[in-house]
């Protein structure tokens, strides 16, 4: 038996001994991902090469037929492939590959974000801003394990996930994707999802993540996807690589660089990146994937190699491992090895880094997944109780004059009516359509419980806000003169299914953060009927609903709250369930303010804004309750010297002082008063969920240690610097909502 076939031998052994087998198309095929049989198929009339530039969606190849994608699958010219949704087509390319010379398995990757949603008949949780919201890593770990099981089940070994940049302009399409705008939350709530899809990287239930998009992509100069990054290196180590560095030191198995260029180098063949930083300082072992098509955008959109080739060759040598997608790499790049352009031993570092995830995860002896029993796995039981809870969490009450919760045995008359209140968009962005009876509507969940003797009227304004019809704009608020309660479902939509009619998500950009068509306008008659009006908002950015804030007696971000969205959010309206989560993200008040964020530097509001507030709409950190929460007794103990000693204990009592049992996100912020270089007013360095009776009181307890209070010195390495610090620990990041207290970083 061959070394390589020998599931006793050790992974370096057999990686070795396939290796030395391997001829040159061979190895470079490994590195070569492609888009799957049946997409390719199902875009062959629907596309042109001209169409091929802009889409980062769907894709066919020029010239080729998709029985070419699969001789070239037996030849073992293909090491991946994306866009393989269903377990048959995985299986079935899966045989293919065994019948290569070598019998090298395939690798599946999918992007799978907040469950495998983008497959059919897959759990679909909360999208990652609104899960970043429950402020509970161990929730984003359990979904993690949940949605690794079913890709499993699929013969799915690699999601495109997590997204761990730092969101910080909110016309930017992908916020949806990451959790939000702060670096220790986004580091927490990703190491969290990397643990949780790997596991040990050993076994039928792990699968790899993917750390992305690395870096920059998401602070572009103009808000939309791709465009320039130009952004200082302090900066880059202080607020953006943490929690890529964070996601290495987990043990992520793979990373995929920016769209963009960042200072002036296009990320994807950027030596200092992806080599320099990711390799040399923090010693990553995985290997990086390209993301769609932008190696060839060093050539025709960055103009920085003057041909495809000369592209390929530049991303190779700065650190490139495998190319997303199409079909003339491999010749291109044997081509180059051959000329001298490229060494060989090159090659092998990646095909070495591939093989070896292969091996880990047990596809040589395990190549299929299994047709009968896979849906044993996927919607079963527990990972829709998860998906149910993880809604729950993720739902941020963000105004109430006392109208909600509604009582559930009360015989209203309730109106719903708006763009997001029946519709399938509920799941968000990365959705793919899904089972009628395996999705819960805002509409569903008021009418399974609302009382049986209430009367559920519903308007329909259809799915598309940028065509709303105004004579049911009209009816609508006419509805709601006769209704006692009114619940307007409003936001963005995100369906990829309708790409060209989204309103959200990737590269979906916009120029404004209202919201489209004519939702203001129904919102504002429906509230204008003098009944108590409740506005949903179904989205994947913070929008800027100043216009509307102060017309409506309640506000639910909801954010993209996946298959169970609907019932959850009638939960939260009926009182059945009492809302915990806390904003993730900042929300403005228009796009003027952007960009807007809570950890910024002292001077960035030296000057206010004239005719209009500086402060957002909502701050990061900021949800309500149906009930009260009281901070008092802020007491530090301990020191922590500039060597890295020592710690210092916070202690805060935390009261539950009204009438409902619930849950308070308790945030503990620091702020260093004076140092050698800026930093912001303050830093999110941990939090707690705390779950408190009515009339309970708890006291809270955080560590501090050197590393939370670190900055980086003139040479980019941490120091704690002597002096005083702020600790604020409360509810928001409001310095209305924190207690103070102060402690020294003595001189040694």
């Amino acid at each position: 038996m061959e070394t390589y076939k020998n599931p006793s031998a050790t992974v370096a052994e057999r990686v070795e001994d396939l290796l030395r087998r391997m001829t040159l198309e061979e190895k470079v095929g490994q590195t070569n991902q492609l888009v799957g049989v049946e997409h390719f198929r199902h875009n062959l009339g629907l596309m042109n090469a001209g169409d091929l530039f802009r889409n980062t969606a769907q894709a066919i190849y020029v010239g080729c037929k998709p029985e070419d994608l699969e001789l070239w699958t037996q030849q073992g010219r293909v090491g991946s492939f994306l866009h393989v949704n269903t377990i048959e087509e995985a299986n079935h390319l899966q045989h293919l590959a065994m019948q290569s010379r070598l019998a090298v398995p395939l690798l599946f990757g999918i992007d799978a974000i907040h469950g495998n949603a983008y497959c059919f008949d897959n759990t679909v949780y909360p999208g990652n801003l609104g899960l970043a919201c429950s402020f509970n890593p161990g929730l984003a770990r359990r979904i993690a394990r949940q949605t690794a099981a079913e890709m499993r089940a699929m013969n799915m070994h690699w999601t495109f996930n997590p997204n761990v940049e730092v969101a910080r302009d909110a016309r930017w399409g992908r916020c949806g994707e990451t959790y939000g705008e702060d670096r220790y939350l986004v580091e927490r709530m990703g190491v969290a999802t990397v643990e949780g899809l790997q596991g040990n990287l050993d076994g039928a239930t792990d699968v790899m993540a993917c750390a992305k998009h690395w870096v920059g992509g998401s602070l572009p100069e103009n808000g939309t996807n791709g465009s320039p990054a130009d952004v200082s290196e302090r900066t880059l180590r202080t607020t953006f690589f943490p929690p890529f560095k964070a996601a290495v030191d987990a043990g992520v198995a793979t990373v995929m660089p920016s769209h963009n260029e960042l200072n002036g180098v296009p990320c994807h063949s950027n030596r200092w990146l992806m080599t320099d930083v990711l390799r040399g300082e923090w010693g990553f072992d995985g290997f990086v994937v390209s993301d769609w098509m932008d190696i060839e955008h060093v050539h025709d959109l960055h103009g920085t190699a003057e041909t495809v080739e000369e592209a390929y060759r530049q991303s190779i040598t700065a650190g490139m491992d495998m190319h997303m997608h199409g079909p003339g790499w491999v010749d291109a790049v044997c081509q180059l090895v051959r000329e001298g352009l490229i060494d060989e031993s090159r090659i092998d570092e990646s095909v070495r880094r591939i093989l070896i995830m292969k091996f880990r995860l047990g596809l040589f002896e395990h190549p299929y997944a299994d047709e009968e029993h896979t849906m044993q796995v996927r919607l079963c039981d527990e990972h829709r109780r998860t998906a149910l809870e993880a809604a729950r969490q993720s739902i941020v009450l963000l105004k109430n004059d006392g109208r909600l919760p509604l009582d559930c045995k009360r015989a209203y008359k309730i109106l719903v009516t708006g763009i997001n209140a029946n519709d399938e968009n509920i799941m968000g962005d990365w959705s793919a359509q899904q089972r009628p009876e395996n999705v819960v509507t805002v509409l569903d969940g008021v009418r399974s419980i609302a009382a049986e003797s209430a009367e559920v009227m519903f308007v329909d304004q259809g799915w598309d806000p940028r065509n709303m019809n105004a004579v049911m704009v009209e009816r609508a608020a006419s509805a709601a003169r006769e209704a006692d309660v009114n619940i307007v479902v409003a936001g963005e939509y995100m369906m990829r299914w309708r790409w060209h009619d989204r309103t959200g998500g990737e590269d979906t950009d916009r120029s404004d953060i209202d919201l489209v068509g004519l939702q203001y306008e129904l919102i504002e008659r429906v509230a204008a009927s003098g009944k108590p009006t409740v506005l949903v908002l179904i989205n994947g950015r913070p929008l800027g609903v100043e216009r509307v804030a102060g017309k409506v007696a309640a506000i639910i971000e909801a954010w993209e709250p996946g298959m169970y969205g609907g019932q959850a959010i009638a939960e939260i309206i009926f009182g059945k369930v009492n809302p915990s989560a806390k904003l993730s993200i900042t929300i403005p008040r228009s796009v003027g303010q952007l960009r807007s964020y809570y950890d910024h530097k002292p001077s960035m509001y030296f000057h206010p804004y004239v005719c209009a507030s500086s402060e957002p709409l909502y701050p990061f950190g900021y949800g309500l309750s149906y009930t009260t929460f009281a901070y008092s007794r802020l007491s530090l103990s301990g020191e922590i010297s500039p060597d890295g000693g020592g710690q210092i204990d916070v202690a805060v009592t935390v009261a539950n002082t009204g009438n409902s049992d619930g849950v308070e996100i308790v945030q503990l912020y620091i702020r260093d008063e004076y140092s050698t270089f800026t930093r912001p007013v303050k830093e999110l360095k941990d939090f707690k969920r705390v779950d408190l009776k009515a009339g309970e009181a708890k006291c809270v307890h955080f560590t501090l240690t050197a590393d939370k209070l670190a900055m980086l010195d003139s040479s980019f390495s941490l120091v704690v610097e002597p002096g005083s610090f702020v600790v604020m620990v409360g509810a928001s990041s409001r310095d209305c909502d924190l207690l103070k207290s102060k402690f020294v970083v003595k001189e040694k």
